[in-house]
């Protein structure tokens, strides 16, 4: 890979990108593409050229003036950036529905995240399996956290056993928590939070919605 520029400030929307760009790389390759413009990229993402070359550019050189993106190099560029070529073992807590489809979710392991455990407390749950994966009591979590080495944990519990259930991550030594439930979390500063408000995406739907519609 490239090296990043020394001390470049990435923007969030930036890094938000970057998984964009690889899934479509990634879609392209699987096209038969061996070579793509900026141009090209952009269409299919719907970003401009310009974005993405400035988007590219904090990280390194990437492609040749005239001739574009080698769609395999750069796809591989852009793994090594984010990570997808390490191996992250991850846990869900909570088993409803949410949980329950993340862990049947088909594209986990292609990106490199493994579902190592699923924690819960509901009694009838505990000692199934989904996806292979076995359901345990939450009163094991630093005890399975530590022995399959998980670094990422998923949060889809309801909203009042949120918190309570990131204090657990933390103190099992869970590095980063993806939070699906409502509510702000409050973990240590070391610990990195990605908050998914689904509700939040709809209410904004229905903000756009409602004026096109009058």
């Amino acid at each position: 890979m490239k090296e990043s520029k020394e001390n470049a400030v990435i923007s969030k929307a930036t890094i938000d990108r970057l998984p964009l760009y690889y899934r479509t790389l990634k879609l392209s390759q699987e096209e038969g593409i061996e070579i793509i413009s900026s141009d090209e990229l952009g269409r299919k993402i719907g970003v401009t050229p310009e974005q993405i070359r400035k988007d590219l550019s904090a990280f390194g050189e990437f492609g040749k003036k005239g001739v574009g993106y080698y769609v395999r190099e750069l796809m591989r560029n852009i793994g090594e950036i984010l990570g997808l070529n390490r191996k992250w073992n991850i846990a869900i807590c909570g088993v409803g529905h949410l949980g329950w489809a993340l862990a049947n979710y088909a594209n986990f392991s292609p990106q490199g995240f493994h579902l190592q455990a699923i924690f819960d407390i509901d009694p009838d749950k505990i000692g199934r399996y989904i996806n292979e994966v076995e359901i345990f009591h939450v009163s094991r979590m630093k005890e399975i956290v530590t022995e399959r080495d998980i670094q990422i944990g998923i949060i889809t519990v309801p909203m009042e056993f949120a918190q309570s259930t990131a204090t657990q991550l933390v103190e099992a030594g869970i590095k980063g928590i993806w939070n699906f439930a409502p509510i702000k979390i409050n973990v240590p500063d070391t610990i990195h939070v990605v908050s998914e408000d689904l509700s939040v995406g709809l209410s904004s739907m229905s903000y756009y919605l409602s004026r096109q519609n009058g």
